[in-house]
């Protein structure tokens, strides 16, 4: 099995970051070094700052951006401390951040993981090991009516409250498929689906288990203050509800007249990249730039 992450919107993200090579440069969600990779690679005296909640994906990293390492930093924590590590690290402000959401290959292709129904595994869903809370507690130990809502909210599944009750009611679910078959039997029948049935589930669960909406919402809050005049943040992300988050976020920053949304359109993957990468295809990417100083160049806006 390859753990290498097929980086996502790659040659956008390079275009947007408009990397300079002395500049100073965050990839929050590292993964296996796809994004991070190529950032190092045009940097000279510069240097990228690399953060990822999953220690197995950040020991990846390390090994292959050994040839870079006099320019990369890599730290083992949340992306939302980005503005503690940064003060940890002695940096005053990055150039250009980039936080991919998804899921990387490592965690969705590791069967002991428990992040998807390809496999009969335990129900962890953790990123971070050390994190108390798994999939197992939520799905076997939660309400019927906290369950239902977290579907709802965590994944906007319609069935929830068909899909808690028919969770509870085969209890004990014992693994990732046990879990993926009970969820197919709640759903209503709709006829022929895009979708497997569960995967909204297992979305929900990923989510909560991970605290990525809350992540999230600190990351917006916090990040852009770490931006020097002129530097960009770029966001990817693969569902509506982290794009709705990340859309009203920018939107927010543009009102205050201190940050500009770059990308008037949201910017998606070419046909060719999801023939290549079919789990880049739900990927949304926007770009917000802090307002330069008077001797830089004015924000190029594209449409």
């Amino acid at each position: 099995m390859s753990v290498l992450h097929t980086p996502v919107l790659l040659a956008e993200v390079l275009d947007w970051l408009n990397i300079r090579p002395d500049g100073t440069y965050a990839d929050v969600t590292v993964g296996t070094a796809g994004h991070i990779l190529e950032i190092a690679k045009r940097l000279t005296t510069g240097r990228v700052l690399g953060l990822d909640r999953d220690p197995q994906a950040l020991a990846i990293a390390k090994d292959r951006l050994e040839p870079y390492s006099e320019r990369v930093i890599l730290v083992h924590r949340e992306f939302s401390q980005i503005g503690e590590v940064a003060a940890e690290q002695g940096i005053a402000g990055f150039d250009g951040v980039i936080a991919d959401l998804g899921i990387s290959t490592l965690e969705l292709d590791s069967p002991e993981r428990g992040f998807s129904f390809r496999w009969a595994a335990d129900l962890d869903m953790r990123m971070n090991p050390d994190n108390p809370l798994t999939a197992d507690e939520i799905v076997n130990q939660w309400s019927e009516k906290e369950l239902a809502n977290l579907l709802y909210n965590n994944a906007e599944e319609r069935d929830s409250y068909r899909i808690a009750r028919a969770i509870v009611r085969a209890r004990p679910i014992r693994d990732t498929e046990h879990l993926a078959t009970v969820v197919a039997g709640g759903r209503k029948a709709r006829g022929r689906q895009r979708l497997h049935p569960a995967t909204k589930t297992f979305l929900a669960l990923r989510t909560a288990v991970n605290r990525e909406e809350e992540e999230l919402g600190q990351f917006l809050s916090r990040t852009p203050a770490t931006l020097n005049p002129g530097g960009r943040m770029i966001v990817l992300s693969y569902h509506s509800l982290e794009d709705r988050a990340v859309k009203h976020s920018f939107q927010d920053l543009a009102r205050t007249g201190e940050y500009t949304v770059l990308t008037k359109k949201v910017i998606v993957p070419s046909e060719a990249e999801t023939r290549e990468n079919p789990r880049a295809r739900s990927a949304k990417m926007r770009v917000i730039e802090r307002a330069a100083t008077a001797e830089s160049q004015a924000p190029e806006v594209r449409g």
